[in-house]
């Protein structure tokens, strides 16, 4: 049985050996292991400012969205992506997501980079262009209508002191533990990767017999058999949406 200490020393050498760095101009174009909505490789580009290091997405991401139906172009949107961007300290300059590192700082800022892309691409996925609801939305009025008492966008810092956001967080009561929940619109490999991976960093720093769930957004497609199982294996509980009044009870105790 791995340790955390061999879960997230193993993370860090398959982050490192599957990155790869190039220098383009004045930037350095930075390709990380993570896959975007297509499958492509997300990409980051960073450039020296001063003292200071920009990373930015050089506008890639909110650009995507845009040409795939889902312009941010409403209060409810820019509202959804200000709270996203703010949980990773990340901040939108004109239409790229961008952050500032020194050395010190750099690898939890460029970490929080990619997580926020991440993050930003399952808030806004779109299955079809005339989507009218996000899921976010939907499950934190999932959690209201079953009288689930919880704290939404609650950040974390993990063993490796890398900050982690969680969609919601259920708190202890006489009846069940602490509750964390992470809210997964595109479930796939990455997206319950980077779940598992803020899970185990965490856990540590939580109570004992805190509780992790994944909500799964399956409406439109099946979620597969080794997405789920991988986020088990990790003892992150998935709550498929289709079948999300089977946990109720547990998560209103």
């Amino acid at each position: 049985m791995k340790t955390t200490d061999d879960l997230i020393r193993s993370y860090y050498d398959w982050l490192k050996a599957k990155t790869a760095w190039r220098e383009i101009n004045d930037w350095v174009e930075i390709t990380t292991p993570y896959l975007d909505r297509h499958n492509d490789y997300i990409q980051i580009y960073l450039r020296q400012q001063g003292n200071e290091w920009v990373l930015t997405d050089d506008g890639y991401t909110l650009a995507d969205l845009a040409q795939s139906g889902c312009e941010i172009d409403t209060p409810r949107r820019k509202a959804l992506l200000t709270a996203t961007l703010n949980g990773f300290g990340v901040q939108q300059s004109f239409d790229s997501l961008e952050i500032k590192a020194t050395e010190d700082n750099f690898p939890l800022r460029k970490h929080s980079l990619v997580q926020a892309i991440l993050a930003v691409n399952d808030l806004f996925y779109v299955a079809r262009a005339n989507v009218e609801s996000f899921f976010f939305e939907d499950v934190a009025l999932w959690l209201d209508d079953a009288d689930v008492r919880y704290t939404p966008r609650v950040n974390f810092v993990g063993h490796s002191r890398y900050n982690h956001q969680f969609d919601f967080v259920v708190p202890k009561s006489r009846q069940a533990p602490e509750r964390i929940l992470r809210v997964i619109n595109n479930p796939n490999k990455d997206n319950a990767q980077s779940a598992a991976f803020a899970w185990v960093d965490t856990k540590d720093v939580r109570p004992a017999d805190s509780l992790a769930f994944a909500v799964l957004n399956d409406r439109d497609r099946k979620v597969s058999d080794a997405v789920q199982d991988a986020l088990r294996s990790y003892h992150i509980t998935p709550i498929a949406w289709s079948r999300r009044e089977e946990f109720r009870e547990r998560l209103a105790a």
